[in-house]
């Protein structure tokens, strides 16, 4: 029935799902599940501190499974390593690239004479419209409900909008917690869905049990948005420290993040700052703790293995 779905087509899967990238929280065993079980995952490049610890992982999934996964590259200066985790992932030959937070042109442009395929976020109709002209393989419809950097629009106005404006794949991501959310957006017009708040309380996921019991116990009223981790409005789990430290830049971090000269390095040290926080918080069992999270942890109920929420997602779908 998914088959006819885009995303399964582009990719070879059986159902239209891409486990998200999710800083700190994807990895190689939660990626080689999702292939075993009919979808696709991907990791962000920066869950490796070096470039051959990136083509470590990506030949570990290779020696696994023998099917499509993908790697997010943050495509802005704020990541030093982009150009050698780009090069890398091209010698390697993975299957797809996400791109965020920058001009994907390199990464379309290098991906082409590899045969990688790229997908990119978006956020509205005028930077699909870029990528599409740049020549992005398919489109990462990031919706207001999306966990991490969320865009402004709800799901459904961003998805007619896009598959109005744009013919090249509409992938929806955000919101979506369950197996009758995938068949909404399938009937909306999406080509496929990107799910990862609901795969961070998974056996196979490596952060703390703390973080994993937080999104059991949780919900969607719990998740705020803070500008302190990257300077981009980011969404994670209200927990007593996100409520004692706040949300908000104080007015220095404001006044270094608008000036000309100061931005660019500014946002970096926030970025990689903040990261800090997201790791410390994301592996240790202290009250500190910044857990990044999407509203559809309303969804998880339990901590189960990979293929019991694939499981369930499919069963939900067909109901």
């Amino acid at each position: 029935m998914t088959k006819q779905a885009s995303l399964c087509e582009m990719l070879n899967i059986d159902f239209p799902v891409i486990m998200a990238p999710m800083f700190l929280v994807s990895n190689e065993e939660m990626t080689i599940q999702a292939i075993r079980n009919g979808i696709t995952g991907a990791i962000p490049a920066l869950n490796y501190r070096t470039v051959e610890e990136l083509r470590s992982a990506i030949r570990r999934i290779k020696q696994e499974v023998d099917g499509p996964f993908g790697i997010n590259l943050i495509v802005n200066k704020s990541n030093f390593l982009y150009k050698e985790q780009l090069r890398v992932c091209c010698e390697e030959k993975i299957s797809y690239f996400i791109t965020s937070l920058g001009s994907p042109a390199e990464t379309i442009a290098m991906a082409k004479k590899h045969g990688v395929k790229v997908f990119c976020d978006v956020v509205d109709v005028s930077y699909a419209r870029k990528v599409e002209a740049l020549g992005a393989d398919a489109i990462i419809a990031v919706n207001k409900e999306a966990g991490g950097h969320a865009g402004p629009t709800p799901f459904s106005d961003l998805i007619p909008e896009l598959k109005k404006a744009c013919s090249i794949p509409i992938i929806s991501a955000g919101g979506i917690g369950d197996g009758q959310g995938i068949k909404e957006m399938i009937d909306l017009g999406a080509d496929g869905v990107s799910m990862g708040s609901i795969f961070i309380a998974t056996k196979e996921a490596p952060v703390s049990q703390d973080y994993k019991e937080a999104c059991v116990n949780y919900g969607a009223k719990d998740i705020v948005f803070t500008t302190k981790l990257s300077g981009t409005p980011c969404t994670v789990i209200n927990t007593p420290y996100v409520d004692k430290i706040g949300t908000s830049q104080n007015f220095l971090e404001r006044f270094l993040n608008k000036n000309k000269k100061l931005k660019k390095w500014f946002k970096a040290i926030t970025f990689m700052r903040g990261m800090k926080s997201l790791q410390n918080a994301a592996f240790s069992t202290t009250y500190k703790t910044v857990w990044c999270a999407g509203p559809s942890i309303e969804y998880v109920k339990e901590i189960l293995s990979v293929k019991e929420v694939i499981d369930g997602l499919k069963k939900g779908f067909n109901a």
